[in-house]
């Protein structure tokens, strides 16, 4: 009789797998550390079968980046029945949150992909973008004129804001709730400047 009860995993789970092992990776070492060898060995499956998936390093790189993105997404999408100030408060919590319960993979995410793909720059963009048109949601909710210097304006601040969370909320004892506050008031300020 076979003892060997292991789960044999659907080509689907498997990929999933691999892709959540890759993810784990970023929690602790760069992107660029991550190879077929090493995810392969720590998987216990061939390096044929990662190429089989993930065609190349690249490709496997880009679906733990895309990942790692829609999770951190996921994690900070704003709750619509909030009133919109309370809105951006409470998503800049969750943010801080993710960033502090999260940190490598954060870090990984705004600062260790300097890839030369393209495809994953690309992913984290749209990152960027997303959490941009999410704070342009809120202001203007609030009455603020959509125009370019706006929309400039608040995706700038997107770059700016995670500066703020790697030096604040990564190895800091800076309270979270003044990193929110700081966030907030510095979003405001952006839109103040933008010409009526």
């Amino acid at each position: 009789m076979d003892t060997d009860r292991r789960t044999r995993l659907t080509p689907e789970e498997r990929r999933a797998q691999l892709v959540a092992l890759g993810v784990a990776h970023l929690a602790d070492q760069p992107l660029d550390t991550l190879t077929i060898e090493e995810l392969s060995a720590r998987a216990g499956v061939s390096r044929a079968l990662l190429f089989h998936y993930f065609g190349s390093k690249q490709g496997l790189h880009r679906e733990v980046v895309r990942t790692a993105r829609d999770s951190m997404l996921h994690a900070t999408e704003p709750v619509p029945a909030l009133p919109p100030r309370e809105r951006l408060r409470d998503t800049l919590t969750r943010i801080v949150a993710f960033v502090r319960d999260h940190s490598g993979t954060f870090y990984s995410l705004v600062r260790g992909v300097a890839s030369g793909d393209e495809e994953v720059r690309v992913v984290i963009e749209e990152a960027r973008a997303e959490q941009a048109d999410r704070i342009l949601a809120v202001f203007l909710e609030l009455g603020a004129t959509d125009t370019p210097l706006l929309r400039i304006g608040l995706r700038s601040w997107i770059a700016f804001a995670e500066d703020v969370l790697v030096s604040s909320a990564i190895g800091t004892d800076i309270p979270s709730g003044d990193i929110v506050a700081f966030l907030e008031r510095s979003a405001n300020g952006v839109v103040e400047a933008v010409p009526r």
